[in-house]
């Protein structure tokens, strides 16, 4: 009978090759985390490697994600869809082994992690959202949700302001099925730690209301099956287990220094560490005997045929909860979705309310909520001021979840966390989440939006207070590039809507975006209802349109707006036309989707031959040259803003009809 050491070296060894082979990558914490996760995998991880996305599958996070071929090793191993000619070909072009996970790219990744800490709070957010799903559909005798998030972490995780964020959150929650692993092998790449992470690590995560399991030897088996088997037999609080290992074990000269942690260990030092762990096999050669060890597909494929069976009782017992639970996990909308949001949005054109698209976001939420019960989303302290509670919400974390009904988080004054959190939310699945706070703090979270779009999840971020509109908090909180900085990522759709119509628009869009994420950005002042007719109002879902046209005459020049800042393009347009100059008005809530259209269409809206454009946005004017050319303008931001009522603002930096109306006529000249 194999030894667990000798499945343990198996990844131990596969981690040297394959960083040696691309002669780039980080060695020592897969092979100080093997013996952990060997016993992780083997004894407790429920999973099934035929179907990587079994919807009561455990899920398995690595926040040092800097360790990927840990993962890949443990993939292929186990019996995934990863063949060994993938892990020879490590960190090359189009492989399915990045240098750190991507779960668009590989099987059985859950998630992409590599900005450290950003995996824990995934993970968080798995952890989350299968309590809340568990209340959902779980009945007495019928847990057709219950498994358990399981997460590695290193000092650079616990490092990152975010793990503050989300640790804190966690512990509030009680999320008794997360179970973290702190690989504390006191070892960075500047190397030994101690230097500049003197935390109290144990006694920090006990504050934060975890249960926390000290003193772990991570090479003793035993120990490590102990520490989990106690994590897993606890209910009312996550566990941290607190494993103290040795980076880059088995190699004798590179093993507990920085040497081990983020570059090949080199020949030499690969052929004694075969010596010392006993390893006489070739690179990537692994004996039948050790796949045997590892292999899980029937394990696996045994645990969903179990799981299926329970579930079909659950369906007999509870037809309607169960359709609902397919559904919802296909990632499909309602039946009468498409019906009745359209409805919505027509309503809306018909009545045309001024508000301000902060309060017809939560106008649209009214309508759209109660068709969506895989809704659920939050604020980081501004419910009030974003408006993202609507009139259905219920508290999810403390006590309305317990019914089946929480649908609202609180998240405090975390804005990384709870982005990332609402990302591992959509990954879980069952949920399409959303997250709110000021378009200024978009800053804190923005790395996890550019996560967002790049795993790719379906998170929705609603962004408020977009512009010096705001008024008198002034610049520190009145964005400026924000907008741009959010369009440049790639793969993210940004709509800044310019009254009620479109602010539906925008929300129907982002619920519809399947897979990937968008961002919606409001005004705190109130926005004037624009006309439109029936293909207009169709039009909005292109991402641009024309939204005016000269009646009886062609155009001279084309004024391009969004959010607040189209009422001021209508007005500039009235008074040119009072002047006899004709101009069209292009409303642009989208610039994503606009690209996107076929050329035919863009060309429509904005014709080549009409080099005369004028953008006019109250942010960052740079980003619409691509539209204006170098023979437009920009009616836009070039600096910070000011504190002062919002009127005087705008007036001090330009965005009036005036300054409008001349810029069109310079560039017609």
């Amino acid at each position: 009978m194999l030894h667990r050491r000798e499945l343990a070296n198996a990844v131990r060894a596969l981690a040297m090759d394959a960083v040696e082979a691309a002669n780039s990558g980080h060695p020592g914490m897969p092979m100080g985390m093997a013996d952990i996760a060997e016993v992780l995998w083997n004894d407790f991880l429920k999973f099934n490697p035929g179907n990587p996305k079994w919807p009561n599958r455990d899920r398995f996070v690595l926040s040092n994600g800097h360790g990927s071929m840990l993962q890949y090793a443990l993939l292929h191993l186990s019996g995934f869809d990863l063949p060994l000619d993938q892990l020879k070909r490590f960190r090359q072009l189009h492989s399915k082994t990045a240098g750190h996970p991507e779960a668009s790219e590989t099987p059985g990744v859950e998630t992409t992690t590599g900005p450290l800490g950003q995996g824990l709070a995934n993970a968080v957010g798995f952890a989350f959202a299968e309590k809340v799903l568990a209340a959902h559909f779980n009945r007495p005798g019928h847990n057709v949700v219950d498994h358990h998030t399981y997460v590695f972490l290193g000092d650079g995780c616990l490092m990152e302001g975010i793990s503050h964020e989300v640790a804190s959150l966690a512990g509030t929650w009680k999320l008794d099925k997360l179970v973290a692993v702190y690989d504390d092998n006191g070892i960075s790449i500047d190397g030994e730690v101690h230097g500049w992470f003197t935390d109290d690590t144990p006694a920090r995560f006990e504050a934060y209301g975890w249960n926390v399991i000290r003193h772990v030897d991570g090479h003793d088996a035993e120990a490590v099956k102990k520490a989990f088997a106690a994590a897993t037999s606890q209910h009312d609080k996550p566990t941290l287990i607190c494993a103290k290992t040795i980076i880059g074990f088995g190699a004798p000269n590179k093993q507990g220094k920085e040497e081990s942690h983020g570059a090949a260990l080199g020949k030499t030092e690969i052929a004694a560490a075969r010596e010392q762990l006993g390893w006489t096999h070739a690179p990537f050669d692994i004996p039948a005997d050790i796949y045997a060890g590892w292999d899980a597909k029937t394990a696996g494929a045994k645990r969903e045929q179990t799981w299926n069976a329970a579930f079909d009782a659950y369906a007999s017992a509870h037809p309607e909860l169960a359709a609902e639970f397919k559904r919802r996990q296909s990632g499909e909308l309602p039946s009468d979705w498409a019906e009745k949001s359209q409805a919505y949005v027509e309503k809306l054109q018909l009545e045309g309310p001024d508000v301000a698209s902060r309060k017809a976001s939560q106008m649209t939420l009214d309508a759209f909520g109660p068709l969506l019960p895989e809704l659920i989303g939050g604020s980081a302290d501004l419910a009030g001021s974003n408006l993202t509670k609507w009139k259905g919400s219920l508290d999810a974390a403390t006590g309305n979840s317990s019914d089946g009904k929480g649908n609202y988080v609180y998240y405090g004054v975390r804005e990384f966390g709870m982005t990332a959190i609402a990302n591992g939310v959509a990954l879980h699945g069952g949920f399409i989440p959303y997250d709110a706070t000021f378009l200024v703090f978009s800053d804190y979270a923005r790395n996890a939006v550019r996560m967002s779009a790049l795993i790719p999840a379906h998170a929705i971020n609603v962004y408020t207070h977009d512009s010096i509109g705001l008024g008198e908090d002034g610049p520190t909180h009145q964005p400026v590039e924000h907008l741009a900085s959010l369009r440049y990522i790639p793969n993210n759709h940004l709509w800044r809507p310019c009254d009620a119509v479109e602010s539906a628009v925008s929300w129907k869009a982002a619920i519809e975006r399947k897979g990937a994420p968008s961002c919606l950005i409001f005004s705190r002042q109130t926005l004037k209802h624009q006309q439109r007719d029936k293909q207009q109002l169709a039009d909005i879902n292109r991402g641009g349109y024309v939204l005016s046209d000269p009646l009886d005459t062609k155009f001279k020049a084309i004024l391009i707006a969004t959010g607040s800042e189209v009422e001021l393009a209508m007005e500039a347009a009235r008074t040119l036309a009072q002047q006899n100059v004709a101009v069209r008005v292009v409303s642009m809530p989208c610039t994503e989707v606009f690209d996107a259209q076929p050329l035919e269409y863009r060309e429509g809206v904005l014709p080549g031959w009409c080099r005369a454009r004028v953008a006019v946005e109250a942010a960052t004017a740079d980003f619409w040259r691509k539209y204006v050319g170098l023979d437009g303008d920009v009616v836009g931001m070039t600096t910070f803003g000011a504190s002062a009522p919002a009127p005087q603002l705008f007036e001090q930096f330009g965005f009036t009809v005036a300054h409008v109306v001349d810029a069109v006529k310079r560039v017609i000249g």
